[in-house]
């Protein structure tokens, strides 16, 4: 099932349309104002009929077309390395990428910005430009929120079209499969039907603006460190009931108008080049109308790649030959790609293009006013609804009002709050209180370590005036130490910095932080951490703190929205995308894959983004299977540190009256009760699995958010995703749910159910 959500009151923002809008592909757009456009078309263009569906009105513009403006829309420039180039357009915004439109049929040039958390500008080669930086994906993930991330997406695109962008590479659904990946804050956790749901829901905020999202990175891109060299390797029904399921649920709730093709090799063949994933599965299985473009330098051939189903080249100055120019064209010539071929990627972006509803409410061509304060509190809900309260010893939190003297330590949160590196980088409004260069590794050219102009301190002191406030950097922690001692709170700002093009090689917090920690702890008990990290880390502490927040990379409001947890007023609601492991040992693979080799080939390779041909192939074998993250640990039996879906709140649920009916679909109904004395949300969980022969590790089948006021109770009614219990049959390439009794389980987290029973479902084959 789509994940249900309680209502969140949309915030008003500057949206050029309404948001929850889908651009479904295979409906007629309609113009800015939800209503539907006139379809008087003048004979001579008949794909202005906004009445024909978006597949016909892009084959009526191909059929018009010369070849030459077919080849210009497969193929996009990248700003930093085609300027002064032979052919390269004298218009482009340092930015992403180019494609050049062509005026006399009306398609528009498509001008691209990375955009998983908000307008990148990474390293500030747009001097000036801000805008509004969301928190890490993992703290939307956290939310279990639907209305969360589709309030993100459509604040996003709202700013890329009034910043003149019209594409935005947003939509990371790849799934957490190692706990140490550079770019899993960017993504949205671990389980494929929260990551599914949430990345169609911030598709569809991005597409109501009337531009172009994608989803990514199509498929199996599970680490950055040698992201351009390793070969994922894994069994067809595995890969079809975990990573791509949570494409299939992202597309099918999003409908992307383009879906991006990863860097890696799967199963041998590099992504996009793999008429596998590119043909039989998307295209195929799927029946995707839109466009599949490249990630920027993963593309290393002509004729294999265009044959097996890639449409577009994206950033190709970055790729290790001019794939798609002159070698194209001659390859059309010779027969090698058939001209029916082309016609296909020229059709499939104009599809997307016009399904988007870009083709026919072009983005204005001057900068448009943009509302920062209502898109700065959607970052801060956002922010707040993902703060997962991981430890409350003897209800240390919420921050007793009466508190005197209050002690913050490290991580720079005098200042701000910590932001992830990469291509989703945002230099946010407000400024950038703390930047720190790269001088070596493959994220060194376009990353840098950056702090959001969101002061915890500032925020604390805002709600706690009576307080005396101190802030100590941790540095000395003797000096720590002695400013803790009777404090009547410490708050140890713990801090882990990740990026795209490499990953972390440690769980443990980097600079001696766990040291510090458990000083400060000992000298003061009523010591809470607040973790800001891209994944999970291990706490040796644990036991020694009072409290544990994890912050994530809280983004642009982050400052704000931890003090209003710490203090309470936010209820903490997130629960974890991810699991936190008790030690690296427990993970399918106990240290990074073939680290050295990788990485000494990462730094040779521009940078990590892209260019060689990559003749270096590490096998990397994922023999979890389809068991990722929390399957993995019920399958094995380890006992993590934290487990998927676990949160804490203020307030105290319970849970009772269950009653699962089976038949066609496994659907629970049970009702929760807020048995405390603070108003908070819940996050019930439905898990399934079948029981006897074909049994597997209990899978997240439906969730819900829900807000209940002390004593209040509410019955809820979950129904199963059909496709999360089915196995994927690879002879009849269709979903195949076994008939018999399944175990039901409403869990408050994985293995940790609250209501049990069963359910006999009669049994089903069914297409995606």
């Amino acid at each position: 099932m789509r994940a249900v959500s309680a209502a969140l009151p949309l915030l008003a923002l500057s949206f050029t349309a309404t948001l929850g809008a889908s651009a479904v592909l295979a409906q007629a757009p309609q113009d800015a104002h939800g209503v539907a456009a006139s379809t008087v078309t003048p004979a001579a263009e008949p794909w202005r009929n906004r009445a024909l569906r978006p597949e016909a009105r892009a084959a009526l513009l191909v059929a018009a077309m010369r070849e030459d403006e077919k080849l210009q829309l497969v193929r996009t420039w990248f700003p930093p390395l085609a300027k002064g180039q032979p052919g390269a357009p004298d218009d482009l915004i340092p930015s992403a990428g180019e494609m050049v439109g062509i005026p006399r049929l009306g398609i528009p040039t498509l001008r691209e910005s990375d955009a998983s958390l908000g307008v990148a500008n990474q390293v500030n080669q747009r001097p000036g430009d801000t805008a509004t930086a969301l928190p890490a994906s993992l703290a939307t993930a956290a939310s279990f929120n639907p209305v969360i991330a589709e309030q993100g997406g459509a604040m996003i695109g709202a700013e890329a079209r009034a910043k003149r962008f019209n594409v935005l590479l947003a939509g990371g659904v790849n799934l957490t499969r190692d706990p140490w990946g550079g770019r899993d804050f960017e993504y949205l956790g671990e389980d494929p039907l929260l990551a599914g749901t949430l990345a169609g829901a911030q598709v569809r905020g991005v597409q109501s603006n009337h531009i172009v999202s994608t989803i990514k990175h199509f498929a199996l891109n599970a680490q950055e460190t040698g992201r351009m060299v390793y070969d994922a390797r894994i069994g067809e029904a595995a890969l079809h009931e975990s990573d791509l399921l949570a494409f299939e649920i992202g597309i099918a709730e999003g409908q992307p108008a383009s879906v991006m093709c990863a860097y890696n090799k799967i199963n041998g063949d590099h992504a996009c080049e793999s008429a596998d994933l590119l043909t039989r599965v998307l295209r195929g299985d799927w029946h995707y109308t839109g466009w599949v473009m490249s990630d920027w330098g993963a593309v290393h051939s002509t004729v294999k790649a265009a044959n097996a189903g890639l449409d577009q080249d994206s950033g190709a100055e970055l790729d290790d030959g001019d794939w798609f120019r002159d070698r194209l064209r001659a390859a059309v010539a010779s027969g090698a790609v058939a001209p029916a071929r082309l016609d296909a990627m020229a059709r499939n972006i104009l599809t997307g293009i016009i399904a988007s509803g870009l083709y026919d409410d072009p983005a204005p061509e001057t900068v448009q006013p943009i509302d920062t304060e209502a898109h700065a509190r959607v970052a801060q809900t956002a922010a707040e609804q993902g703060i997962v309260l991981l430890r409350n010893s003897a209800d240390l939190l919420p921050a007793a009002s009466t508190a005197r003297r209050i002690v913050l330590i490290g991580g720079h949160a005098d200042v701000g709050v910590l932001s992830g590196g990469g291509s989703s980088q945002v230099r946010s409004t407000g400024g950038v209180p703390v930047e720190i260069p790269l001088t070596s590794g493959p994220a060194a050219s376009f990353a840098r370590i950056t702090w959001h102009n969101s002061s915890p301190l500032r925020a604390i002191q805002a709600l706690a005036p009576k307080a005396e406030v101190t802030y100590v950097d941790g540095r000395d922690a003797a000096r720590a130490v002695q400013t803790a001692r009777g404090a009547d709170l410490v708050l140890v700002f713990a801090t882990q910095w990740r990026t795209e093009a490499e990953d972390v090689t440690s769980l443990s917090l980097p600079d001696g932080q766990d040291t510090l920690i458990a000083k400060v702890a000992a000298a003061n008990p009523r010591t809470a951490v607040v973790l800001e990290t891209g994944g999970p880390v291990l706490m040796p502490w644990l036991g020694k703190v009072g409290a544990v927040l994890a912050a994530w990379y809280p983004g642009q409001r982050g400052g704000e929205a931890i003090a209003n947890v710490l203090f309470g007023k936010v209820n903490p609601s997130g629960r974890l995308p991810i699991t936190f492991p008790a030690s690296p040992a427990q993970a399918p693979r106990p240290a990074p894959v073939g680290l050295e080799v990788i990485a000494s080939h990462d730094a040779a390779s521009n940078a990590g983004m892209g260019g060689g041909a990559a003749a270096l192939a590490i096998p990397v074998d994922y023999p979890e299977g389809a068991d990722v993250g929390y399957r993995w640990y019920e399958r094995t039996g380890a006992r993590p540190l934290f487990p998927f879906g676990f949160g804490l709140s203020y307030t105290r649920f319970a849970y009772d009256r269950l009653t699962a009916t089976g038949g066609a679909d496994l659907t629970v109904r049970f009702t929760v009760t807020n048995t405390g004395e603070r108003t908070g949300a819940v996050v019930p969980q439905l898990y399934a699995a079948p029981e006897g022969e074909g049994a597997y590790p209990a899978r997240l089948a439906g969730f819900v958010r829900i807000e209940l006021a002390p004593g209040e109770s509410r019955t809820v009614t979950l129904r199963a995703d059909r496709r999360v219990l089915a196995r994927w049959d690879e002879g009849a390439r269709e979903w195949a749910l076994a008939k018999g009794r399944y175990t039901v389980m409403v869990a408050r987290a994985a293995g940790a159910p609250v209501l049990s029973g069963t359910a006999e479902l009669e049994g089903a084959r069914f297409r995606p």
